[in-house]
């Protein structure tokens, strides 16, 4: 009983966590877009993408109000982007996305990552090429169709569409529709599936590696540490690698 106790109670915090650093990851995603081209999701494609993905990960309606008017305040603080890119032991390429008020700070950090992981901060260009850049929607599957979505978006650029599961916070299990496109078709699909009204749960331009590297045992588990200590800092956004 207290084992399954502890079992449960780990896996809810490990779920807390993730949601903290959701709300965290799309706060300064709805700071960037409001700054860039104002708070008007009808006319900002970026701030609606955000918005949208604020609903994905049920980050609660006055959060995300909240983070609007806080960055239509000449008092917010400005979040650049930064990408840096290295490598993990054995050989495990790796992409973190940021965005940060102090970029020194940051940088600071992500070299301390990688020098106590066993890893190296590489320079622009030395781990990026190992990645290419897609346009990834995620979907809620209840009532589509799979093979007829495909041929619906097609037109618009769809690559890939395939079927998904995943857990929520509260541990139930979803369905999801994945689809997958190029880089450059990313704005066009958007388009396309708000226009079918479909009810998309995520939209993200993510590294999609190319080739991947297959560890075990204490290898797997010196990566999987060093991929964390990226994760659980405030100032990244997102981690690529190439860890099959």
């Amino acid at each position: 009983m207290g084992r399954a106790f502890e079992f449960r109670k780990g896996r809810k915090m490990k779920r807390w966590d993730r949601m903290s650093k959701d709300f965290t990851r799309i706060g300064r995603e709805i700071v960037m877009a409001v700054k860039e081209s104002g708070a008007n999701p009808d006319t900002n494609s970026r701030l609606r993408t955000a918005m949208q993905n604020a609903k994905g990960v049920n980050m609660p309606k006055d959060r995300v109000e909240a983070a609007i008017k806080r960055a239509s305040s000449k008092e917010e603080k400005d979040y650049t982007e930064v990408v840096y890119e290295g490598y993990a032991p054995h050989g495990v390429a790796i992409v973190i996305e940021t965005a940060t008020d102090n970029p020194t700070r940051t940088v600071a950090n992500v070299r301390m990552y990688f020098n106590r992981g066993n890893g190296a901060l590489g320079t622009a260009g030395s781990s990026d090429y190992t990645f290419t850049r897609k346009g990834v929607f995620k979907l809620a599957a209840e009532g589509l169709d799979l093979d007829e979505l495909e041929l619906e978006l097609i037109d618009a650029g769809a690559e890939e569409v395939y079927a998904d599961q995943e857990e929520d916070e509260h541990g139930a299990v979803k369905d999801y529709i994945v689809v997958e496109t190029a880089f450059t078709d990313f704005g066009q699909m958007q388009k396309a599936l708000e226009e079918k009204g479909l009810n998309v749960v995520s939209a993200q331009l993510q590294r999609v590696a190319n080739t991947t590297v297959h560890l075990e045992g204490d290898e797997l588990e010196e990566v999987m540490n060093l991929i964390e200590k990226f994760e659980e800092d405030d100032d990244v956004q997102a981690v690529y690698h190439t860890l099959g």
